[in-house]
């Protein structure tokens, strides 16, 4: 599990966790059951206060993207599909969003910024 803190960021450093770990389990990148570090640890690794990390993990687990198992550590959930699948989606509109708007202020057309997205899709393949 790879983790960045800014210290230049306006999210405070529990919010920065979350996010990260919440779109590494959104990307596949952690797998249900797949085991995280303990609390101690990863305040330990990101030389931060554990109380910061607790929290991460407390919003986390509120979400339902952890479960914590008392003496045995924290894991990834079991995720429901569907919930997941409608995660996936809510932050590709998030992102989509945010293009449209750009491309509003930019004046472009929607005709142009739909063959701008086909050939972006079909180029990856």
């Amino acid at each position: 599990m790879k983790l960045l803190i800014s210290n230049s960021s306006q999210d405070p450093i529990y919010e920065q966790i979350t996010k990260q770990i919440r779109s590494q389990i959104i990307a596949d990148e952690l797998s249900e059951g797949e085991p995280l570090p303990s609390i101690r640890k990863l305040a330990k690794d990101l030389q931060i206060s554990v109380i910061t990390t607790k929290r991460a993990y407390e919003e986390l687990e509120k979400e339902g993207f952890i479960d914590t198992v008392g003496g045995k550590g924290t894991f990834v959930a079991m995720q429901n599909k569907e919930l997941l699948k409608e995660k996936k989606m809510q932050t590709v509109e998030e992102k989509l969003t945010g293009a449209v708007n750009d491309a509003k202020k930019l004046g472009i057309k929607l005709g142009e910024l739909k063959s701008m997205l086909s050939i972006l899709y079909n180029e990856e393949e």
